[in-house]
């Protein structure tokens, strides 16, 4: 009786699109893993978290958090995650290692990665030749902090084998590290870059938190954080990749309109590292470089090859299919059901 008049009343009906939304899904319960989750330049992935995005679409998700994106990645290729949040460019090199890996939403339009030398251990730098036979920490070797030092150094004619890369991590222990003097240089992301810098520990040679000096610096749109999968989990499971992008789109939307207050507010209290207003002008330097919609832009994959090759004259040679690391595909659909208003 009390079901007739639940349908009579369209009560039932109501919770109906939810309920169909949770049963479409393919796998509801998943992990997702990432390197360096209190960055900046994951906020969009916190966001959907903290906020309920990925709860609203039916998912299950759980999020690890590794010391760097290649540390991600690796869980993804050894079966223990579903999911990569991480740097794009990672699709491009994992192609040329015969593994098909796509990305299927974007969270930053720009690496947001700064470069900076220890003015305590290099005070008489001049230019980056000064570098060669220096320790460089980045938040793990392979990662994208990684990709951009090899980048930076080539440009400037050394080689990777000219530093002594050091894992750092994303936290902490890449503050300490410069601080200590174990590092000379450091590749890295904020919270971590501006607190440096506020301290006086840290002098900037490159920063792509800019969209302008990102593109000057790689020759074009340098695609960064995404989520990217194995194509065969996006074959199999395209309702529960709709669902991520959706959440991640609803997240990237929030935060172009969101207020340093807003921020605080959301991310988890450990995020700020114990300084509010540290955390607040690296959310107001990085904001500029969070994507605005999710899109992945049509040459981005090419300059990430470009940043790529640069380094490994074997992933030059290659022939590689760029228009399958990467689809909008999903997007487009998640914007459609979230427009901006």
């Amino acid at each position: 009786m009390q079901r007739r008049n639940l349908l009579a009343s369209g009560l039932l009906a109501a919770t109906l699109p939810d309920w169909t939304l949770a049963q479409a899904l393919e796998k509801s319960k998943l992990t997702v893993a990432v390197g360096g989750k209190n960055l900046l330049y994951y906020l969009p992935l916190t966001i959907a978290e903290q906020l309920g995005y990925f709860k609203a679409e039916g998912l299950d998700v759980t999020i690890v958090d590794f010391a760097g994106g290649s540390r991600a990645l690796q869980a993804v290729v050894g079966g223990s995650a579903d999911v990569v949040s991480g740097a794009f460019e990672h699709t491009v090199n994992m192609q040329f290692k015969g593994q098909r890996m796509r990305a299927f939403v974007l969270q930053g339009a720009a690496p947001q990665i700064v470069l900076g030398i220890n003015p305590k251990t290099m005070a008489g730098f001049k230019t980056m030749a000064d570098l060669k036979g220096k320790k460089v920490g980045v938040t793990a070797p392979g990662s994208s902090t990684n990709v951009l030092l090899n980048f930076v150094l080539a440009k400037a004619g050394l080689k990777p084998s000219d530093v002594s890369v050091i894992g750092v991590g994303a936290g902490n222990g890449a503050v300490a590290a410069m601080r200590s003097g174990q590092i000379d240089a450091i590749s890295n992301l904020d919270p971590v870059i501006t607190l440096l810098q506020r301290s006086g520990d840290l002098k900037i040679i490159s920063d792509t938190r800019v969209v302008a000096e990102s593109e000057k610096v790689f020759g074009g749109p340098m695609p960064a954080a995404c989520l990217y999968a194995m194509q065969s989990f996006i074959n199999s499971n395209p309702n529960t990749t709709q669902a991520l992008a959706n959440a991640i789109v609803r997240a990237d939307r929030w935060i172009q309109k969101a207020g340093a207050a807003d921020i605080i507010k959301t991310v988890p209290e450990s995020f700020l590292m114990g300084d509010r207003a540290v955390y607040i002008d690296a959310f107001l330097a990085a904001k500029g470089a969070l994507s605005p919609d999710g899109m992945i832009p049509e040459k981005g994959p090419q300059t990430a090859f470009r940043a790529l090759a640069s380094v490994d004259d074997q992933l030059a040679a290659a022939k590689l299919d760029l228009n399958a690391v990467y689809t909008n595909d999903f997007v487009k659909k998640a914007n459609a059901k979230y427009p901006k208003g």
